[in-house]
């Protein structure tokens, strides 16, 4: 294969046309010589400062020391062109600020759906499908060098949606796009294709986030500041990716959350809150239509899960990465937020596990049950 593929006539528009095939509704291709991706400057301090917590991938380097996400030279010095591509997962059901029963729990909604086993596992495998369908169109010829990611790729994908045109960077740093909003998954292919000099890169999306600070003012861990993100303040980093116990100064705050976290968006008025006059367009893909059960799910429901049932119910889910014992302590923690009498049956169970993780958060539960 060539190292790079110089200014193929018409590389664009039949990539645009093959991702709008696959069945992407967004679609971008940015250039990586000449093009200053200022945010990754700030992405070795973000690190340094600890702000990744204990997301040790986020953190890794190459064979030079060098942080792998800091720069895509650090990684694939081959690569010259990224093409970013969107697809909407955004549902009509119930939002995360909404009133409710509190005795339901809080999933995040990319989470809801569950793919059968013909099409594979949850929304990486949804995604990478039509990212390959994408990719197979560009290197018919053999002469294209391409990789494809979504979510497990050593970049900061929403830089590169960025710069393709996809939407800018909001305050709670999630990409918006002005259409669609903020609930889409990006899929990225890096590739060798090579802008000309004849050739203008997208400009990125302007700014519309203006005064608005909903999405900080909104977040119960105090996370946001604008365009920042304290990762280990996260409600979605805290329930997904921490392990063990978590610091007692965010229990409270993290109310019924036992997956994820939408607050930061779904407040944002580019999604179409509750006082919004616009509403986001919902997800097309068969894949990204909700199941019921995980709409708002019955704590109680989740607090009685074996582990047998755990792996049954969210077979080919994102939900399985939290982890048995994680998601456990997370029912634990939204039990004892619920602050309802029916809650402490549940909690004595779950204050008696085996589990010492699980035993001492419900005990903690069942002290916010009785302050």
């Amino acid at each position: 294969m060539s190292a790079s593929v110089q200014s193929r006539p018409g590389f664009t528009e039949v990539a645009r046309q093959a991702a709008l095939d696959a069945g992407f509704e967004l679609f971008g291709i940015t250039p990586v010589r000449g093009q200053d991706f200022k945010e990754l400057e700030y992405f070795p301090q973000w690190i340094e400062a600890g702000r990744a917590g204990e997301m040790e991938y986020l953190k890794s380097r190459n064979e030079a020391g060098e942080l792998k996400r800091a720069s895509l030279h650090n990684v694939a010095p081959w690569a010259k062109s990224v093409i970013v591509c969107g697809l909407n997962y955004n549902s009509d059901e119930t939002r995360s600020d909404d009133p409710h029963d509190p005795t339901a729990g809080w999933i995040s909604r990319y989470a809801w759906f569950q793919q059968s086993e013909a099409k594979g596992g949850d929304y990486h495998e949804a995604v990478l499908r039509r990212l390959r369908e994408v990719e197979a169109k560009l290197s018919h010829d053999g002469e294209l060098r391409s990789w494809c990611y979504v979510d497990t790729g050593p970049l900061v994908e929403r830089v590169y949606a960025k710069y393709a045109g996809l939407g800018w960077m909001g305050k709670n740093t999630c990409i918006i796009n002005e259409e669609m909003g903020s609930f889409f998954f990006l899929g990225v292919i890096l590739t060798s294709f090579e802008f000309g000099d004849d050739m203008t890169p997208p400009m990125p999306a302007a700014d519309r986030c203006g005064s608005c600070t909903r999405c900080i003012d909104a977040c119960p861990t105090q996370a946001l500041a604008p365009y920042q993100l304290d990762a280990a303040r996260c409600i979605s980093y805290l329930t997904i990716e921490k392990r063990g116990a978590l610091p007692e100064e965010f229990r409270a705050a993290m109310g019924r959350h036992v997956f994820g976290c939408d607050i930061c968006q779904d407040v944002c008025p580019w999604n179409g809150a509750k006082d919004a006059t616009r509403r986001a367009p919902l997800a097309k893909a068969a894949e990204f239509q909700p199941r019921r059960e995980l709409v708002n799910p019955a704590l109680e429901w989740l607090a009685a899960m074996s582990k047998d049932d755990f792996n049954r119910v969210f077979k080919n889910s994102p939900i399985k990465r939290a982890k048995y014992q994680g998601f456990r302590r997370n029912v634990a923690i939204a039990l004892g937020n619920s602050c309802e009498k029916s809650a402490r049956p549940g909690l004595e169970r779950m204050a008696a596990d085996d589990d010492p993780v699980v035993a001492e958060h419900a005990r903690w539960g069942l002290g916010r049950l009785d302050p």
